[in-house]
């Protein structure tokens, strides 16, 4: 790793390591992967993962309710059993999440989960790591929803899959320029330009079975993302070094008022968010905060920080907005000491910043700054999301030659399952 500090004033590795670490912990590190379930599913191993799912959806099922979550799901695809091109690409993907639906339906949570996930205000959900209020998860979420109701009419499929094919490509490339000559570069922009793009490239497929479109078609679009893809990291990597800012925590410290102060430097910083939502601290699985009954100071405004909106790209406003339609809960987040000012603080872009009580010269910030830049593009697996659009011709080929229905009646698993589970 190359710091690219003012002189000699270069930070050591472990104050690097604790300030990732703070990030980390914060729950503020951006994550533009693509979701497992995406690359599963839109893959050569698509049917073995079907009727692994299928069959453990059932698992903890009794037989009763087996017959019933069958029957819910032959309704649901039009009276027949057998689904056309059910066990591969986004046939696939629609029905495994079906199956989801339909086995919460049968196991009664539906309505529970709803009455517990609602409590004011109703949270944006979730579709392959991008909200489904976006206008490319939308499009996503409606064609798979649809789906399964017309994949054993051929012609209805085939006129419905191009509609959402021409609604993707316009979305997609308005996306794509906003991002590259627009300044709207972000984490939140990148997730959704990647799902779409790589849901976009098997939707086209798809068309490519039904014989709606050549195979050219399909490799043409493929290539077109692969080549976009290649710009818009490049684009995201300076887009992350602009926006990174991190000042030093200064000393000494005063008195923590939430217990003994720690003579280990390198312990964790007890963290404390708070959203529009209320106080949050440290604790769950699920994105690294939970509720808490205490109440602690907090950072205020933590986009008004080093750089204006033509630094970031992105105004103050337009973050919180932006936030607010994707769903995302906007973290400002700082130790529990008892004079804030006292911290450091670290933004790593609009809506993503915590304070810390790290200690360093104030010079080393700069390469700090750099070395935390490269250190999160790092944690990002580029190679797998570069992977999706240039796999092997023997592999396209493959994907494109891939003929597989599904049939709903398939039982000899789950009733070996049910015989486990009573003895």
């Amino acid at each position: 790793m190359i710091l690219t500090g003012q002189g000699m004033c270069l930070p050591s590795p472990s104050t690097i390591q604790e300030l990732f670490f703070v990030a980390r912990d914060a729950n503020i590190i951006p994550d533009i992967s693509l979701d497992p379930v995406l690359t599963t599913y839109l893959s050569l191993d698509s049917s073995a993962a079907l009727r692994h799912h299928y069959a453990f959806s059932q698992r903890s099922m009794t037989l009763e309710q087996q017959s019933e979550f069958r029957l819910n799901l032959t309704n649901r695809v039009g009276g027949s059993s057998r689904v056309i091109h059910g066990g591969i690409g986004v046939v696939a993907l629609a029905l495994s999440m079906l199956f989801d639906q339909v086995a919460l339906q049968v196991r009664g949570q539906e309505s529970a989960e709803a009455n517990e996930s609602s409590p004011q205000r109703p949270q944006a959900k979730m579709i392959f790591g991008i909200s489904s209020s976006s206008r490319i998860g939308w499009i996503i979420q409606s064609y798979l929803h649809l789906l399964p109701t017309i994949t054993n009419n051929q012609d209805e499929m085939a006129e419905n899959t191009e509609l959402f094919d021409d609604l993707l490509t316009l979305e997609l490339l308005d996306h794509y320029e906003r991002m590259t000559n627009k300044k709207r570069m972000s984490s939140v922009s990148m997730q959704q330009w990647l799902v779409g793009a790589a849901f976009h490239v098997h939707l086209r497929i798809h068309q490519v079975r039904l014989g709606s479109v050549p195979v050219g078609s399909a490799m043409s679009l493929r290539w077109s993302y692969k080549s976009g893809l290649s710009r818009l990291i490049q684009g995201y990597a300076a887009y992350l070094n602009r926006n990174i800012r991190e000042t030093a925590a200064p000393g000494p410290r005063k008195t923590r008022t939430n217990g003994p102060r720690q003579a280990n430097a390198d312990s964790r910083t007890n963290l404390t968010c708070s959203t529009e939502e209320g106080l949050l601290s440290p604790g769950n699985s699920t994105g690294g905060i939970k509720e808490s009954t205490t109440p602690r100071n907090v950072t205020s405004n933590m986009y008004k920080h080093n750089g204006s909106s033509e630094d970031t790209g992105t105004t103050d406003q337009e973050a919180k907005s932006e936030a607010a339609a994707d769903g995302r809960t906007m973290l400002n987040c700082s130790s529990g000491y008892s004079n804030e000012e006292e911290l450091g603080l670290l933004v790593i872009e609009p809506g993503r910043s915590v304070s810390h009580r790290v200690q360093h010269h104030p010079c080393e910030s700069p390469a700090i700054q750099d070395a935390l830049a490269i250190r999160i593009i790092n944690t990002q697996d580029l190679e797998q999301n570069r992977n999706f659009f240039r796999y092997a011709e023997k592999v396209f080929r493959g994907l494109l030659r891939q003929r597989d229905n599904f049939e709903l009646n398939q039982t000899e698993n789950v009733h070996r399952s049910s015989q486990r589970q009573s003895v």
